[in-house]
């Protein structure tokens, strides 16, 4: 009877656990990066011989081996790689937009601006004299200059902007390190197959998937799942043997920036938000050299061409421009009306006659018309690869998913089967106990 009692003894532990379990996976059914877990369970033996005594008997039953995490090694592996590369498209098409905003002629006006300087031009070539259209032609100069300083201007905000969260998302990214490695600690102490070690597991896996979203880096594990990370790219350690190697952040004067490992290594990433935050300041700052470029050449154009005439008094043209250096620093010269150099030694209208000629296949406007042009392609290219990036991650998310997510109908059933389970162990000691009892009583 004994043994009849000890084996409803062990069904009770064994489904009281499995129902916590059951119970735990149901009220983590919405819990990020919590994986389902079953218990493992296992026959106890009936009988056996030990070392000391032959044909030893104990009582049979169930024994519980511990909690198994469902998942799939691959298929995290996947949705974290497919995950780093959205991040990375995702992080950079944001501030590509951003550009082709600041860029654009309802920001800053260029286009429109350069329109009005060559149509002030032309109208001045039929009445040169004309104060009006003469303070048009300055005023469409200085729209122009003021339309460079602004677009400059956003650019060096955007510049900054991708600094300073790059600072940010580099302090997030050490903080997930240290907090990995502490994982690393408790999953050392841990009971193997405890409830505890499978929460450990899960903040581990969630802290991995975040770091990778961040960055490239590649997991392995040793046989109580601590972690040891490193750089995909260059294979530095970044956590394991009890250590945290952080990453910091450089911006250089134009604003690129770039990271490295404590102790210098660079820490290249091709995946993950850093790497589009890298990508992102690198396309900046060639749109801010492209524009300090098209403004000094457009302003070097205007400005020899206006002092090649001669204005309303016969003296020669000024420059229409200063500070051509960049185009952050550009603006319109102070001229009057009268120092509009619309006229040459051919006529009163020559030089504007030859300022308008200026337009063409290589001017100005054709030249920046191009400029947005090729922006608007990167752009485009840049949604069309995060479009893709997107639904990859998507589609391995849903697989991992498939495996590790809890799937609330599969967890009543269980609940069902597990409490008539647990039931039925309890109606065994019963019926042991009454055995007991009726052989008790008829002696």
């Amino acid at each position: 009877m004994s043994d009849l009692l000890n084996i409803g003894a062990s069904g009770l532990r064994a489904y009281s656990r499995a129902l916590a379990t059951v119970g735990d996976n149901i009220a983590n059914a919405q819990t990020p990066g919590y994986a389902r877990r079953t218990l493992a369970l296992r026959e106890a033996l009936g009988a056996g011989d030990s070392s000391l005594v032959r044909a030893n008997v104990r009582p049979g039953g169930v024994d519980v081996q511990g909690v198994n995490r469902s998942v799939d090694a691959w298929l995290t592996a996947d949705s974290r790689i497919s995950s780093g590369n959205a991040e990375r498209s995702g992080t950079k098409l944001a501030w590509l937009d951003r550009v082709e905003t600041a860029l654009s002629d309802e920001t800053n006006g260029i286009k429109t601006g350069l329109t009005k300087v060559f149509t002030t031009a032309d109208q001045l070539t039929a009445d040169p004299s004309n104060r009006t259209l003469r303070s048009q032609f300055l005023q469409s100069v200085d729209d122009v200059a003021s339309g460079f300083r602004t677009a400059a201007g956003q650019l060096s905000d955007m510049a900054e902007g991708i600094s300073d969260e790059a600072t940010s998302a580099v302090d997030q990214f050490n903080a997930d390190l240290n907090a990995l490695e502490q994982i690393n600690v408790g999953l050392r102490k841990a009971r193997p197959g405890s409830t505890g070690e499978a929460t450990l597991l899960d903040e581990r896996d969630r802290l991995i998937d975040v770091l990778s979203a961040q960055g490239g880096v590649t997991a392995t594990f040793d046989d109580r799942g601590a972690a040891t990370l490193r750089a995909t790219g260059s294979g530095d350690m970044l956590v394991g043997g009890g250590t945290v190697s952080p990453i910091s952040a450089t911006t250089a004067a134009d604003g690129r920036v770039s990271f490295s490992i404590s102790g210098g290594a660079p820490f290249t990433t091709a995946t993950g938000s850093l790497a589009g935050l890298s990508e992102a300041s690198n396309h900046v700052a060639d749109q801010r050299a492209a524009l300090d470029t098209m403004a000094g050449e457009f302003a070097g154009q205007l400005n020899a061409a206006h002092q090649a005439g001669t204005d309303a008094d016969g003296n020669p043209g000024a420059a229409l421009f200063t500070g051509t250096a960049s185009a952050a620093t550009l603006a319109a010269a102070p001229l009057t009306a009268d120092q509009v150099a619309a006229g040459d030694a051919s006529g009163a209208n020559g030089n504007m006659l030859k300022l308008g000629a200026m337009r063409g296949a290589n001017d100005p406007e054709s030249k920046w018309a191009g400029h947005i042009a090729t922006q608007g392609q990167a752009t485009a290219s840049a949604r069309a690869q995060d479009a893709a990036a997107v639904t990859r991650a998507d589609a391995a998310a849903a697989a991992r998913g498939a495996v590790s997510e809890v799937d609330l109908d599969r967890e009543a059933a269980d609940l069902m089967r597990f409490q008539q389970a647990y039931s039925a162990a309890a109606r065994t000691i019963q019926v042991a106990r009454e055995t007991m009892q009726a052989l008790l009583s008829a002696v």
